[in-house]
């Protein structure tokens, strides 16, 4: 029977996991060993338990919590709450990405403030409080507005 198991050292080092995580799953309930050795304790896993392995590290690369995947793996959850549970992981990932896209276009907005800007040409000339100026002007666009008003509004 040993031919076709793996010891839990191969079977994390295959997939790049440490021994503790799959000791972690195991104590989840995740992913059992199919034979503990109780001479020595070592852990076999079979093809299945690869299988199960697999499919975890890719629904954890998903967001996914372990409680989730023991539902997900362990089949108790029924097709509408699965699919509303991976809609709202797709809603998450969506809104990450969105966040991102966002977070690059401000990226492109300072990096286009600051090649065309006289004023950057001089940073280093500049005393921190005009550095910091400058900088919140390249970053902060909508905010420099805000802070001007704010600014005027507590001179008056």
């Amino acid at each position: 029977m040993k031919d076709d198991l793996m010891l839990i050292g191969e079977i994390a080092d295959f997939f790049g996991v440490s021994r503790k995580a799959m000791r972690l799953y195991e104590k989840k309930g995740i992913i059992k060993p199919v034979k503990v050795d109780a001479a020595n304790g070592y852990r076999y896993y079979s093809a299945e338990q690869v299988q199960q392995l697999n499919a975890l590290l890719e629904l954890k690369a998903l967001g996914f919590s372990l409680d989730e995947i023991k539902m997900i793996i362990d089949g108790k959850t029924a097709k509408a709450p699965l699919l509303e549970m991976l809609e709202k992981k797709r809603q998450a990932w969506q809104e990450a990405m969105n966040s991102a896209r966002y977070k690059e276009e401000c990226l492109g907005e300072i990096i286009k403030n600051l090649r065309v800007s006289s004023a950057a040409q001089k940073i280093t000339e500049m005393t921190e409080e005009e550095r910091a100026w400058l900088l919140v002007k390249m970053v902060c666009l909508e905010d420099v507005r805000a802070q001007k008003i704010l600014s005027e509004a507590l001179w008056l």
